[in-house]
């Protein structure tokens, strides 16, 4: 297996990826993975390296920066609303996200999947509605309810939502209006 820390940007904000993939020559399938609100740490990359044991192109995003990550519930909370207060923010860099894992060598750009925990669920959700060219979109007890739903048509792939029933952050009405 290959990994290696991947620098990238959004506008004038500095973010830092980690992709790993199979050893050998051939694309393969890419999967971006989001972090939850505690950033790009340990764990996101940890499931980056499981996707490429499995044959992936694993990508683990940064949303909030290169180096931001929190500690304590108070920290994630402020850099998630740095990033998740004006959805464009969050759009825009898993956009660069995607363009990065498209550009990649490795990764195959029509064979693309986004996938998320928590507010990563979430990124990946709105994803899918802006009509991104994805094979899929995969939510882990992600938020269902937005402020851009989307139209008829507008999503491309198949969207797969795993979310607890006792899940306290989303609403029965919630659920149900997803």
């Amino acid at each position: 297996m290959r990994t290696e820390v991947v620098g990238y940007r959004h506008g004038d904000v500095a973010l830092e990826g980690y992709v790993a993939y199979p050893d050998g020559a051939g694309r393969r399938p890419g999967v971006l993975v989001v972090h939850e609100w505690w950033g790009h740490n340990a764990y996101v990359r940890t499931r980056a390296e499981q996707l490429a044991a499995l044959g992936y192109v694993g990508f683990a995003v940064d949303l909030f920066g290169k180096g931001k990550t929190a500690t304590t519930a108070d920290e994630a909370g402020k850099l998630y609303q740095a990033v998740m207060s004006d959805r464009r923010v969050a759009q825009g860099r898993i956009g660069a996200a995607l363009d990065l894992i498209r550009a990649n060598p490795a990764a195959d750009p029509a064979k693309l999947v986004c996938m998320g925990y928590c507010m990563g669920g979430t990124v990946a959700l709105d994803l899918a509605r802006s009509g991104a060219d994805l094979r899929g979109a995969v939510s882990f007890h992600g938020a269902l309810a937005t402020p851009t739903p989307a139209t008829k048509g507008r999503i491309k792939c198949p969207v797969l939502v795993l979310h607890g029933a006792d899940d306290p952050m989303v609403t029965p009405d919630q659920v149900k209006g997803f």
